[in-house]
């Protein structure tokens, strides 16, 4: 039996754990993962033949490249209301386990709403403020929050993270810890450490094995296929051309573009939008192989875009901007062309984000999302637990209910 002391500290930074222990912690095997990925495969039946199903999926959101661009940048800071609190494992010296995780001093940018808990709490008195979030900030994306290096006693050292979780929400006078877009099984083992259990819905779209765009469309009913070819056909009337770039195909013009994009869409729908030009400048250096950049082109001028990150079997859609408006572009250069990308890159799925039931007519079906939440103050604990429990109900249905309702031909079973 290993009986070796794990010890846990809270450090200030990305940067205060290096590079190589954070990604052996969040994507180990990334080297090859990341190979596979960034080769375009011949056939979805190819894809699958290149990647073993005992290897662990590349997920760029966690790697210490996506940390480090948000928080050397000023984007997460203590500034914006993101301190870093990140929990350190340790065995003998080495890293062995982290938490990604802030010390937060508002709800903004995380994508699962307690604002209602916060204002409850404080019109009984409470202090709802600060909080502990462990997440990837500005990002609803589904990925493990309590990382492990493969090659120790992995059960161990989740359980010391979650332990010191609990412990530091206590030591600093934190009112809740909130655990977001975690993996099921995390959040199932939460629950059994006294977390509330939270789950939400997002749309996803899957990869069938289509060999074609044309293919997918050939599953869906009638009116789904001709309103999708409609669409597509309308979004490029005015001349637009459409143009995937990644990597070192990126230009610094390219770059400007969608900044400015981001800037006006993100300035209409928050106020303020929560990255900076910073961040961006730093992911174009730091994990250029990891960004697909779908941009909208008319009369030599970059239009519209959107930003989706590459992991080893998803594309990950993030943000989408424009600077004119034209008839279903938004769709395309969001939803079709992130399908058309994972097609001919024999991806899993596209993650498409938080929200938007419109996307349910396009192909992406309803999929559940984790939170665990560990609330200080019994009284507090009682109300959001016997919330959470009617929320959890209504997300079941409403995903059932959407899921009937997608676009899929209904296969007729015998009677």
């Amino acid at each position: 039996m290993d009986m070796s002391t794990i010890t846990l500290e809270a450090v200030p930074s990305a940067d205060a754990i290096a590079a190589v222990d954070w990604d052996a912690c969040a994507n180990p095997g990334a080297k090859s993962a990341r190979a596979e990925h960034h080769g375009e495969a011949s056939s979805p039946a190819a894809a699958e033949d290149s990647r073993s199903d005992s290897a662990p999926a590349y997920n760029p959101f966690i790697s210490h490249a996506f940390f480090a661009a948000l928080e050397q940048s000023g984007s997460a800071s203590a500034r914006t209301g993101w301190g870093p609190r990140h929990l350190v494992a340790r065995r003998d010296g080495e890293v062995v386990g982290l938490v990604p995780c802030y010390l937060k001093s508002h709800s903004q940018g995380e994508y699962v709403f307690d604002h209602s808990w916060a204002e409850a709490f404080e019109r009984a008195g409470g202090r709802y403020y600060p909080k502990l979030q462990a997440a990837v900030p500005f990002t609803p994306a589904t990925g493990p929050r309590l990382l492990v290096r493969p090659g120790f006693d992995e059960q161990r050292v989740r359980d010391a993270l979650a332990g010191g979780l609990i412990a530091l929400c206590d030591q600093i006078g934190a009112s809740s810890l909130h655990v977001t877009f975690a993996l099921e099984q995390e959040w199932r083992d939460l629950a059994a450490r006294g977390f509330l259990q939270r789950t939400d819905q997002q749309f996803h779209w899957h990869n069938e094995g289509y060999a074609s765009f044309e293919d997918f469309l050939g599953t869906l009913a009638s009116r789904h296929r001709k309103a999708i070819r409609r669409e597509r056909r309308d979004a490029l009337a005015d001349g637009i051309t459409i143009h995937a770039l990644t990597g070192s195909a990126i230009t610094e013009d390219a770059w400007d573009a969608f900044f400015e994009f981001y800037m006006e869409t993100g300035s209409r729908k928050w106020g303020r939008p929560y990255l900076n030009r910073a961040f961006y400048a730093q992911i174009a250096r730091s994990m250029p192989d990891d960004i697909v950049l779908i941009m909208a082109r008319r009369d030599g001028s970059w239009i519209a875009g959107a930003i989706n990150f590459l992991g080893s079997d998803t594309l990950f859609g993030r943000h989408w901007g424009a600077i004119e408006h034209h008839p279903f572009l938004h769709f395309e250069v969001c939803y079709y062309q992130a399908i058309e990308f994972a097609i001919a890159h024999g991806l899993k799925r596209v993650e498409a984000g938080a929200q938007g039931e419109h996307k349910i007519a396009r192909g992406y079906l309803p999929q559940t999302t984790y939170s665990a939440h560990y609330i200080a103050n019994p009284s507090l604990r009682r109300a959001v637990r016997d919330y959470l429990a009617r929320e959890r109900a209504y997300v079941t249905e409403a995903a059932r209910e959407l899921t009937d309702a997608g676009p899929f031909r209904k296969i007729e079973t015998p009677s």
